[in-house]
């Protein structure tokens, strides 16, 4: 009997030249079109060709589970199906070598040894199905400011790498503006317009951005410029002619989960955010940028741990403590460019010291120890009546989160909390179980805001009223303190109450 011997090949993508740079379409994708659109803005600043892969739909999955594991995760599914997709219309369109030769797909990768760790791999066997081997795909490091890909064409520098930066913060900045206002716009339609005329200015903003240095001068500049400032400044007058009623009272709902998940806006996760708008909710949006503070944070906490063993202990403590203050510093005049609109990023700190007595901060799969952290500082800070947990199907560090959230459902009984398991098929599902807490959010935000009407002797006509005098109270950049409740209707009548002199 013949045999054959084969030999594993590990996958090598071909080197991608500076020379092939003019006329190499980089693609990529796994973020919300905002993100994505931004991002385009600053590759195109350095000079490359960018295209974001197409939104994700339903029938990603299906293809997906042609090519990779049956048993992967749906965001790996969802995404590989979404390359394959994008694969087959190019090669149609330009003919098997025009894809090998005119594309190339970047992915990020930074933890394991779930999302990040396995993404790349069921990507390669998307290039294996297709018989598209040769077809080069990339992967870099997440938390790596500079860093090349090989034959030296895509070369990830400082200045490319803060272009990368201040897209991801405009995108959660203004993904933080849609969902505070749109459930509140007078007329229908009208956030989702500014939206889209805010992401096009700011891509314009750093399609043209200056260059200022490659080292140190240029994080310098990144860090202390105007540009960035003056950019939302002038997306906060297109937000000002946005009329809102803020006496419509809805439950608030914290989004938290995988990663991809939570963050994704579309098929991939049943389109919950707008599902529960529609049922009559204001969504609170997970940002981007809250993952990239925890890495950062992370760091800081393990050194902490070494602190007997690490040589220049302070020192380096203080390079990490300071990159974590300059993140957080940038962020906030970001906000406070749009009238502190958008929600701060959580204290990591306090983050950790909430979960500590439920799920250790070294347990580092997926999202780690935040899902607890945040899940409590939203209960214990009254920023949501409810939250609302996507987990991938058979996610190993969601199972584990949501298992711990058991006994901090003892200790909380009153925390509203949702889990729910995606899988990319089962929507019914997932809407019913959203639903039987959402009904109780509800009744809750209903119930505050009959409580804040009483408490200050107001009634609902009492504020149109006040209203009528002070039109700015209606504009969508008019900026509610926090009055501790978790409701918007709520914290806006105690707002007027003082304004009036009630309290």
């Amino acid at each position: 009997m013949e045999t054959k011997e084969f030999h594993y090949r590990a996958y090598r993508p071909r080197p991608f030249t500076k020379e092939e740079r003019s006329k190499t379409t980089i693609l990529f994708g796994g973020l919300t079109w905002k993100h994505e659109r931004l991002i385009q803005g600053s590759l195109e600043r350095m000079g490359y060709k960018s295209m974001p892969l197409p939104n994700i739909e339903r029938q990603d999955l299906d293809i997906g589970k042609e090519f990779i594991d049956v048993g992967a995760c749906c965001p790996t599914t969802f995404t590989a199906g979404n390359l394959a997709r994008t694969l087959m219309t190019l090669r149609e369109r330009e003919g098997e070598e025009g894809v090998k030769n005119n594309y190339l797909f970047v992915t990020i990768g930074a933890c394991g040894p779930c999302r990040f760790g396995q993404y790349h791999e069921s990507y390669e066997r998307v290039l294996e199905g297709l018989n598209l081997t040769d077809f080069r795909l990339f992967l870099l490091d997440l938390m790596q400011m500079e860093q090349s890909a090989p034959g030296g064409g895509l070369e990830i520098s400082m200045p490319l790498t803060f272009g990368l930066v201040y897209s991801m913060f405009y995108a959660d900045l203004i993904t933080d503006m849609e969902y505070a206002i749109r459930p509140y716009e007078v007329v229908e339609g009208s956030t989702d317009r500014v939206v889209k005329e805010s992401i096009e200015l700011l891509y314009e903003k750093l399609k043209n951005r200056p260059i200022k240095g490659k080292k140190i001068d240029s994080l310098v500049w990144h860090v202390f410029t105007g540009y960035f400032v003056d950019a939302l400044k002038e997306v906060r007058r297109l937000w000002d002619e946005i009329e809102v009623d803020r006496l419509r009272v809805k439950p608030k709902v914290k989004i938290t989960g995988e990663f991809w998940l939570q963050t994704h806006e579309g098929d991939g996760n049943y389109n919950i955010k707008r599902w529960l708008e529609k049922e009559g909710a204001e969504v609170i949006p997970p940002p981007v940028a809250v993952w990239m503070d925890y890495l950062i944070n992370m760091e800081l906490f393990k050194l902490e741990d070494a602190k007997g063993f690490v040589k220049k202990y302070y020192l380096k403590k203080l390079a990490i403590g300071t990159i974590a203050g300059l993140y957080k510093m940038v962020y906030n005049r970001l906000r406070k460019a749009l009238n502190n609109i958008p929600n701060p990023l959580p204290d990591q700190r306090k983050l950790k010291e909430l979960a500590r007595p439920y799920f250790h901060y070294r347990l580092t799969g997926g999202e780690g120890h935040m899902l607890i952290g945040k899940a409590l500082y939203a209960y214990l800070n009254r920023q949501a009546h409810m939250i609302c947990e996507l987990s991938p199907y058979g996610c190993l560090p969601n199972t584990m989160s949501v298992g711990a959230m058991a006994k901090v459902l003892g200790d909380y009984p009153d925390l509203l909390y949702a889990p729910i398991e995606i899988k990319g098929d089962a929507e019914v599902h997932a809407y019913s179980r959203c639903q039987m807490i959402l009904t109780e959010a509800k009744r809750r935000a209903k119930e505050e805001f009959e409580e804040v009407l009483e408490r200050t002797g107001l009634t609902v006509e009492d504020i149109r009223n006040f209203e009528e005098d002070h039109p700015e109270l209606r504009r969508a950049t008019y900026k509610v303190p926090h009055y501790g409740y978790a409701g918007t209707a709520s914290n806006y009548a105690m707002h007027i109450a003082k304004l009036m002199g009630r309290i």
